[in-house]
């Protein structure tokens, strides 16, 4: 009978109230029907509260950590769509989506300024991540799974999901802590796929985009590193990789001989001058004369050489060439030409029977001639800005550094826009592209409040700067 009712009350409950359903039945059928309706009302609070919960920053970060945006196949629909409706969710942000490729789109969000006439600023993040490797993670790395000491593990966490999902709350806690306040110049989101590849398809055709030229752009933010201390980090410039390859080639023959000039000899000279090359930056480093990120580095990364048989490699065969290739990463205060002489005399002499080419990934210089950094001093007015709102904010930031790798900050740099890399994670170690990246709840929370007075300062500045 109790159901019958019951049923009959959530068809028609505009004409039947707890109440008169409560008076269909008699003293004793009373008590577990009033019973049931607790238990369905505190059911139903329950779930309200829940849904609500769900709704926070943290579980915000955790939904945009769960779409798999890793290479080699990134799901840059689901990313674009994802921000897209939550930046719809906050007043005055407007949102488009740029097809500069067929696969590999841009979303720009843009908060209007109250004098558009002035240079905007950009706060730029990238969609893609890195492989990861399930296996070597203690938490599946796209689940987002949270601990109970507030680590949030996911690919991407920390490079960059981060900022990109910090960008938008800082926004919406601004707007809902002060209503009336409007940004003076035009402040632009950008979300670009491709950085982890290089950027060439993501930043690097934006650059050179209609939708760019349209932006009238001063300043730009993009991302950093975590920092392992109590100060934040910030980078006034990247390094940019050279892809070297060494080829050398010489006279084959038997494994017993010796040979003036094998393709394996020389191979090897060259290998010890790049050695000693390499121990000399490294030097440097360990005597504390300078940072990791301001020397010349030069890693090996692969060795191709030998006559490959069903078993391996023919072992009584010297073979006619080989090759090795290099990751060389080039501070913007080395002489580009001074390292290609050191290439092609020391590393690659053609009376060695040596070749060589590099592939360099970027540029060490900007439209100007000069090298590809931003000034971060007092004599660059956007610095001291974004010193300013830091500090008010109650963080500290750590000598300004040049990134070890690379960003496609350089494609702004090159074009003489001031732009620095930060990424508000202090007291966190750095595992960008490294198995268990994560990022604490706390460290996550205080980046927004980070950069709301980063936001609020920078889109409210009204001097200007010359390059």
């Amino acid at each position: 009978t109790f159901f019958k009712y019951f049923s009959f009350g959530l068809l028609h409950s505009e004409h039947l109230s707890f109440s008169r359903v409560f008076t269909m039945f008699d003293h004793l059928q009373r008590l577990p029907v009033l019973f049931f309706f607790l238990l369905l009302s505190l059911s139903f609070s329950e779930s309200l509260y829940e849904n609500k919960e769900s709704d926070t920053p943290i579980s915000r970060f955790q939904q945009y950590l769960r779409i798999n945006t890793a290479h080699p196949n990134p799901n840059y629909t689901a990313a674009i769509n994802y921000l897209t409706n939550f930046a719809n969710s906050i007043p005055n942000l407007h949102s488009k989506v740029i097809h500069l490729t067929p696969t590999s789109p841009l979303l720009l969000l843009t908060w209007p300024g109250s004098n558009p006439s002035l240079p905007s600023i950009l706060f730029n993040s990238h969609l893609d991540s890195v492989p990861a490797e399930p296996d070597k993670w203690t938490h599946p790395p796209f689940s987002a799974h949270k601990t109970s000491d507030g680590r949030i593990f996911a690919r991407g966490a920390q490079d960059d999901k981060c900022i990109g999902m910090q960008y938008l709350e800082a926004i919406k806690a601004i707007q809902t802590s002060d209503s009336k306040f409007v940004p003076l110049r035009n402040v632009h989101i950008l979300y670009v796929p491709e950085e982890e590849v290089g950027g060439f398809d993501g930043m690097g055709k934006f650059v050179e985009s209609k939708e760019f030229e349209e932006l009238n752009l001063g300043f730009m933010m993009d991302e950093g590193q975590a920092s392992p201390n109590d100060e934040f980090r910030v980078f006034y410039a990247d390094r940019t990789p050279w892809h070297t390859v060494i080829k050398a080639v010489g006279t084959p023959g038997h494994g017993s001989k010796l040979y003036d000039n094998t393709a394996m000899e020389n191979l090897m000279k060259s290998m010890e001058v790049i050695t000693k090359f390499r121990e000399s930056m490294f030097d440097m480093v360990k005597a504390g004369l300078a940072a990791n990120s301001e020397v010349i580095s030069v890693n090996p990364v692969f060795l191709n050489a030998g006559t490959p048989s069903p078993t391996g490699f023919m072992m009584n065969m010297q073979p006619s060439e080989a090759e090795a290739g290099f990751d060389i990463r080039m501070p913007p205060t080395a002489d580009p030409e001074l390292m290609r002489k050191i290439i092609e005399e020391q590393w690659a002499p053609a009376w060695r029977n040596m070749t060589y080419k590099i592939t360099e990934k970027g540029f060490l210089r900007d439209i100007m001639g000069r090298p590809l950094m931003t000034l971060a001093s007092d004599s660059n007015p956007w610095w001291s800005v974004f010193y300013e709102a830091v500090t008010r904010a109650g963080g500290k930031l750590s000598k300004p550094e040049i990134l070890a790798s690379t960003t496609d900050a350089r494609f702004m740099r090159r074009l003489c826009i001031p732009t620095f890399g930060f990424s508000p994670m202090k007291n966190t170690p750095i595992l960008l592209h490294d198995h268990n990246e994560f990022l604490k709840d706390t460290v996550y929370l205080e980046g927004i409040k980070v950069y709301e007075c980063i936001i609020k300062s920078l889109s409210s500045f009204e001097g200007s700067y010359e390059h």
